[in-house]
């Protein structure tokens, strides 16, 4: 790996050197569009040799973080330290397949509990009941799971929204109701059923090898969970989904550019649901047993803080909240209920101050820090014209200050050329013969970047037509710019260019 030096604000990335005469293949994960690492090749301009620049770090923070869970607790040897990352781990899983329903699938579902409560009471009962053994009630747990995804996808093809939330927290408390009411369930004893196959034997449980085995298979439960929300969510049913993201309140959008919007969101909640249930099933086999607990709105709650603290619609964001918030309620436990009141107040900051939880902060102050400097360079901007001397060590590229001068100048001057002559020569001719300055103001238009380039769209050949703006992106679909429909082709044109005249007047 070789090093190079900061220079200013750059940030340091790392870097290899490689063989020009062997092709490079980019490694994916397993079943997933998403590559291990993101690497560009680039020539050092020092060294002059080709070499590959790692553009993302999140692989190896996440490699190194997940190696501090497995490690601390083995080497802390605490027998509350395990008890605390095993929780840990359990919930981060739960909350993982938790942020694939709402974030990628898109469903505001509170069933999470319920489908993990109906998994681990299903797999309880049988194994109290017939001695089922812990290995099979997890598969029992995911048969349970899918099954209870299913129902519960069914009522969200005609609610969304609110009323879906409320439809799905009802059938929590349907559940927990119906487990009282149950004498096989453990109605009698409050819904407390013990007496499960364990994934570690009882006599086992008292000595460190027992707690190192037993944590590391909850460890082992979270890399699962992990593996599943990044083969879901970067594999084909994510990427279909992402691209419908935009215009998801618009169905017939989603099948104008072939995509089965409520097929694929609905195979989503079916695979988290399955995971979620044999989720259950493994908490009932970590503990032995299951309680009224998975079905609590309390815990619910938690659940729903750890997602908004760490980040909504990201892995990483679950697992550092469910570390908080878990950390801050079983380790802080003298507190009382001071605990609580400081779980909810770090919610309420991350949904006042941050725009996606801890791990949107980084966007946001790289956002205000370039925002400052584009405030500060803007007052020098007079007194050094076109560039800033201390620009010119960033720019590689000699060429580019010729270029941008130049641009400088022909927008100086094409602004001088739009009157309202030219526009209602455009207005009346849109795509006929024009005058030698409209035809050099098109031209310009039309050799501009395609990310958030402006185009017509035609929803009903010769009666409707939009303005859209162009994403840039293979695979993400134009925004619509605003609800005003054409009746007209040429009328759509002028409105285009109107638009463009406004964005190089303010430019």
């Amino acid at each position: 790996m070789s090093k190079q030096p900061l220079i200013g604000r750059r940030s340091w990335r790392p870097s290899w050197p490689v063989n020009t005469e062997k092709v490079f293949k980019r490694r994916r994960y397993l079943g997933t569009k998403r590559s291990v690492l993101r690497l560009s090749g680039s020539y050092n301009p020092k060294t002059l040799r080709r070499e590959l620049v790692l553009t993302d770090k999140k692989p190896t923070f996440w490699l190194i973080g997940l190696l501090l869970m497995l490690v601390l607790p083995i080497a802390v040897s605490n027998e509350r330290f395990f008890a605390l990352f095993g929780i840990i781990c359990i919930y981060a899983a739960i909350n993982v397949m938790w942020t694939l329903i709402i974030g990628t699938a898109g469903l505001q579902s509170f069933a999470t509990l319920a489908t993990v409560g109906v998994g681990a009471y299903g797999a309880a009962y049988l194994s109290i009941t017939y001695g089922v053994p812990w290995p099979l009630m997890l598969i029992i747990g995911l048969f349970l799971g899918a099954l209870m995804g299913f129902l519960i996808s069914l009522p969200a093809r005609r609610l969304d929204g609110l009323y879906y939330a409320l439809l799905t927290l009802g059938l929590s408390e349907f559940c927990r109701n119906f487990v009282t009411q149950s004498d096989q369930l453990g109605g009698k004893f409050n819904g407390a059923l013990f007496g499960v196959d364990r994934i570690v034997p009882s006599d086992l449980m008292t000595s460190w090898l027992g707690q190192v085995l037993l944590y590391i298979s909850a460890f082992a439960l979270l890399l699962v969970a992990l593996a599943v929300f990044r083969w879901v969510n970067g594999g084909r049913l994510g990427l279909l989904l992402r691209a419908s993201a935009t215009n998801r309140e618009d169905e017939a959008f989603s099948s104008a550019i072939g995509i089965n919007f409520q097929r694929a969101r609905t195979w989503v909640f079916m695979i988290a649901s399955a995971a979620l249930g044999a989720i259950g099933a493994f908490y009932a086999a970590y503990i032995g047993g299951t309680s009224l607990q998975v079905f609590s709105l309390d815990l619910l709650l938690l659940m729903l803080a750890m997602i908004v603290i760490g980040g909504l619609g990201r892995a990483e964001g679950a697992v550092i909240g469910t570390i908080i918030v878990v950390g801050i309620t079983q380790w802080f436990t003298e507190w009382g209920p001071w605990r609580i009141v400081l779980v909810g107040v770090l919610a309420l900051l991350s949904v006042l101050y941050t725009r996606n939880g801890i791990f949107g902060l980084k966007a946001q102050l790289k956002e205000i820090r370039q925002r400052r400097q584009a405030l500060h360079r803007a007052g020098l901007t007079s007194r050094y014209a076109e560039f800033l001397p201390q620009q010119a060590p960033d720019i590689h590229d000699k060429a580019m200050i010729v270029g941008r001068t130049f641009e400088r100048k022909l927008r100086d001057r094409l602004r001088g050329w739009i009157t309202p002559v030219i526009i209602e020569e455009h207005r009346r001719k849109p795509l006929g013969q024009h005058s030698d300055h409209l035809e050099r103001i098109l031209n310009y238009f039309r050799q501009g970047p395609i990310p958030d380039k402006y185009a017509v769209y035609c929803e009903e050949p010769f009666t409707s037509y939009r303005v859209v703006a162009l994403s840039g992106v293979p695979g993400v679909p134009p925004r619509v710019v605003d609800d005003k429909v054409y009746p007209s082709l040429d009328e759509a044109y002028h409105a285009v260019f109107l638009r463009r005249v406004n964005d190089l007047r303010s430019s």
